[in-house]
């Protein structure tokens, strides 16, 4: 699964394979205890959260919604 980065504990990734066909443009966000996905378009929106509270949650999406085109170069790079 390739690393996106880390932030604050919080490894922001994405899966090799995952779907078939591929799922939309999204970002996973792990730490122990925790997980939850975004989508990344139209606007960064929050897929499901296992673990996050609220404020956590509000901080990681601030975070995915800051580094947005990083999240999809970084793909863009990964599957073409």
């Amino acid at each position: 699964m390739p690393n996106v980065f880390t932030w604050n504990g919080n490894r922001f990734h994405f899966f090799a394979n995952e779907g078939n066909p591929r799922e939309p443009l999204h970002v996973h966000v792990s730490r122990a205890g925790a997980t939850a996905k975004f989508w990344l378009y139209p606007e960064v929106q929050l897929a499901y959260n296992r673990g996050y509270d609220a404020r956590e949650i509000k901080q990681v999406e601030a975070i995915a919604r800051k580094r947005r085109d990083e999240i999809e170069d970084k793909w863009n790079d990964f599957f073409t």
